[in-house]
Formats: C-alpha cells, structure tokens, sequence
C-alpha cells in the first residue's frame, strides 16, 4: 500500500507518478553539499548514470545539474555549437521547434529537417542532407513528447558516421531515457539530455545528461568562450569529475534532497535488467495501442515502427471536445493531457505510461485508465463506427 495521499493518477508524459522510496528520499534531513556524505551520494549517482546510458567509456561525463529538461538545451548550444555554426535539427514535433530556437538565441544556424506530424525524418533525405552541408552537430527527439513519435538513433548514427564523421549525434532524452533503449557507447552517441521527472521517476527539477569524449574534446577546442555562465562545460566539468571521485567541489549549490531522490530512483532501476524494464514499457505500450484501436481511435503516429513506448498521442473524434473529457476523466481518478503541438493541439490528447505506473505489478493505473477512458468517451457521446 502506498503512503502517499489518495490523489488522481498523473498519466502525462511527464512529471510521472513517483515511488513512495523515492519521496521519501526527498525528505532527507538537510545537510552540507560539500560534506563527505553527499559527495559520497552524489558521486554514486553519476556512475549510476553511466550504467542506465550504458557507457563504459572513462571519456565520456555524465552531468547532473539543478534545472529542467530545458537546460539541456542550452548545455548543448551554449557549450558544443558556436555563433555561425551550422546545426541540423530533425523534426518531428514542438520540440525540435524549441531545440532550434535555443541554437539560435547562441547564435548558430539551425537547419530544421521537417517531416509530417506523426512521423520522422527518414534516413535518405537525412543523407542527402548531410551531404549538401557540413554541419557542427545533428539533434534528434528521440520521443517527441507533442506528438508520441519514436525516432530510430542506431541507424541514425550509423548514417552519420559514415556521411558525415565529424558532425556530433546529439540526443534530446527528456522523454525517452529510462524507458526506450538507448546505448550510448555502442551506438556511437556524443551527448544525450534528459530530465529528471520522466520515466527516470524522480520530481522535477534536474537537467540530467551524458557527453561523449568527442563532445568533450570539442567543447575544448572552441575558438570562443561558452555563451553561457551558468551552463558552461568550462564550470561544470570539474565539478562533475570531482563529485564522481568523490571529491567535494564547487559551483553552484546541488540540491541534496532531489540527488538523494534520484539515487533511491536509479538505485531501483538498476536493481533489474535494462533490457527487462524496456521490454515491460513496450509490452504495455503495446497494450495501450491496441485498446485505443479496438476503440476506433487513431495515433498521431500511425506507423508502429515510429509509436512511442512510454506514451502514446491520440486522436480525439471529431465530437468529442478535450476541454470536455480531460475534466470527466479526471472525476475518474486519472490525468491524461491534452494536445500540444500547436497545428492540431485541439484535436488530440496524450497519455503517458512511464516509471512506476508500467513497472510496479501491485499498481493498476494502465487498466484504470484505459477503462477511464473508453467510458469518458461514451458519456461524451462517442460510439465505435
């Protein structure tokens, strides 16, 4: 039984619904971020990290800084990209949109790759692309939380390497790490960014992310200073390197009480198998995606190879209204979201299942919310063609 207060299931695509050890964590009496006890906490918590991104590689540095998802971004822009750089950014939502802008507001030119909502870039036009410019970086989504699409990095990378060897693979994870297999060593990546509040499971509040060797050297190779203070690599690097020796250091004040909550998270992540976690998240992904066609319904990405693990963007019918529904499932007990991606952002809505909600057996969010939903939609009026 949880301890925590009766309270709506939040299925969104983040912030999730956290385990009772890890809320716990939050509650850590406070104590001094320099003292050995959290160094020593700290310092676990980014090899942990180097686990779930699975990299082995002493080169590459995971980073974990006070900030959200967003703030990745601006590590990325700020500190890999310089002003006139050439960076393409592959579409396929709002937040690919957000990502440019940010390589912008640095002073890089971003070149967005677009692909029709509901899908992806696909790898010949992102070839010929390549092949046309020489470009500092290429950023993908790999889920794209507006719209639910899954972006494929192994292939993607191999392309890369192979048309255009110098350009950095730079991930956006906010909504993929944890819950979609991503092996960073392996598959060649040079920086993912992500969050903490996703399928990672621990409240909002820390830019989580890990670079590669390469991206480092890079960074130490400009011919500018970092845009950026307070996300500067120039700051932050030693700092990092320092906590994950164990070594008090100093630059701006952690917040001890989310690092502890990520430990107890990472902790029981890494308790099992990646590959097991991943494997439950798309059994239930699958799940999800079958009872929303048995109720008539489309996603917005419509190809399976493109649909999401950890959520799932739906289509609403035309005469039923999400002002309308959100509301009557919340009476139900569960939060779904609405739509997002500003062309069709009324027509859709999106449901998140990430973290605890898919991996813990003794809950029955998934089914609560599916039956939620199937019967918001018949009180809205809405009946199977």
């Amino acid at each position: 039984m949880s301890s925590q207060p009766n309270h709506p299931t939040l299925l969104i695509p983040g912030p999730i619904e956290f385990d009772d050890a890890v809320l716990h964590s939050m509650s850590h009496y406070s104590e001094s971020h320099v003292g050995a006890p959290f160094v020593a906490t700290f310092g676990e918590t980014l090899s942990m990290l180097r686990k779930l991104f699975q990299t082995t590689d002493p080169s590459s540095q995971p980073f974990v800084i006070s900030g959200s998802g967003t703030l990745g971004w601006d590590l990325v822009a700020a500190n890999l990209a310089e002003p006139g750089d050439d960076v393409l950014v592959l579409h396929t939502g709002y937040f690919a949109d957000s990502f440019a802008d940010c390589f912008e507001t640095y002073g890089a030119k971003a070149t967005q790759l677009k692909a029709p909502i509901g899908s992806r870039p696909q790898l010949p036009e992102i070839e010929k692309a390549l092949k046309e410019k020489k470009y500092k970086l290429l950023t993908v989504t790999h889920v794209d939380t507006s719209t639910g699409v899954l972006s494929e990095l192994k292939a993607l990378s191999e392309l890369v390497h192979r048309v255009s060897p110098e350009t950095l693979v730079i991930v956006d994870g906010v909504c993929s790490v944890g819950c979609e297999e991503i092996e960073f060593d392996k598959w060649q990546l040079d920086g993912v960014i992500t969050a903490s509040q996703k399928a990672i499971g621990c409240p909002a509040g820390l830019s989580i992310s890990m670079f590669s060797g390469r991206a480092v050297k890079t960074f130490q190779a400009r011919k500018t200073p970092p845009g950026s203070y307070f996300a500067s690599f120039k700051n932050w690097l030693p700092i990092m390197q320092n906590y994950e020796a164990k070594k008090a250091s100093y630059f701006a004040t952690p917040s001890p009480q989310l690092i502890h909550a990520l430990h107890t998270s990472l902790t029981q992540i890494l308790s099992k198998p990646l590959a097991e976690r991943f494997a439950t998240h798309k059994a239930t992904s699958q799940k999800i995606k079958k009872a929303v066609t048995d109720l008539g319904l489309k996603q917005l990405a419509s190809d399976p190879a493109d649909q999401a693990n950890g959520m799932t963007a739906i289509y609403l019918p035309e005469t039923v209204k999400a002002p309308e529904l959100l509301p009557n499932l919340l009476k139900k007990g569960v939060i779904f979201a609405g739509g997002l991606h500003k062309e069709i952002a009324a027509k859709y809505i999106r449901f998140g299942h990430m973290g605890v909600s898919v991996t813990d057996s003794k809950r029955d969010d998934i089914d609560r919310a599916i039956q939620a939903l199937q019967n918001g939609l018949s009180e809205a009026g809405y009946q199977k063609a």
